[in-house]
């Protein structure tokens, strides 16, 4: 009776071990703890008409990044091309890297500390696609059809965790 008791033991303590270890695994996988560390830098140049002497980009809208979940700064900008063409620009972005992350763009407004954490996906938002990088100057292009006047925040988002590095509320210039 002993002896089955110790084989028991040894395998409830195995199979423990084993459970522990895929655990470990699936968190590391889900939570990518090693992009905290890993800077990506992208320097994108602000668009310009396709034709020389067409005119410069209009501002349509702007705003200044603010932190939630990780600290983040940077502007954001809305230009339209002279062809009609519209791009949102992150410019001096500085905030985390992480997994899944995203620029939305939002109907919710930007409020300060956790209170404005988890909103942005709440009501009418748009997806420009994934973050290019955590830090510098990039460019998203917005869809033709978009309608600027139904969304007034840019959110950097996570979407694995659903919550918001940063946002900006848009001024209409």
């Amino acid at each position: 009776m002993g002896r089955v008791r110790r084989i028991l033991n040894r395998r409830f303590v195995i199979g423990a071990l084993l459970v522990g270890v895929l655990a470990v695994g699936a968190g590391v996988v889900w939570f990518q703890p090693w992009k905290l560390w890993v800077n990506t830098t992208v320097h994108e140049a602000a668009p310009v008409a396709a034709e020389a002497g067409s005119g410069a980009p209009r501002t349509l809208a702007m705003g200044d990044l603010i932190s939630h979940e990780h600290k983040t700064s940077g502007k954001v900008r809305v230009l339209e091309l002279p062809d009609g063409s519209r791009t949102l620009r992150l410019e001096g972005l500085d905030t985390s890297a992480g997994p899944d992350v995203k620029v939305l763009l939002s109907d919710a407004p930007v409020k300060e500390g956790k209170a404005g954490w988890h909103v942005f996906d709440d009501g009418a938002h748009r997806s420009l696609g994934s973050l290019k990088g955590n830090k510098g100057d990039q460019n998203y292009a917005l869809p033709a059809d978009l309608d600027l006047g139904r969304y007034r925040s840019v959110s950097i988002w996570c979407d694995r965790f659903d919550v918001s590095f940063g946002a900006a509320a848009l001024t209409r210039a």
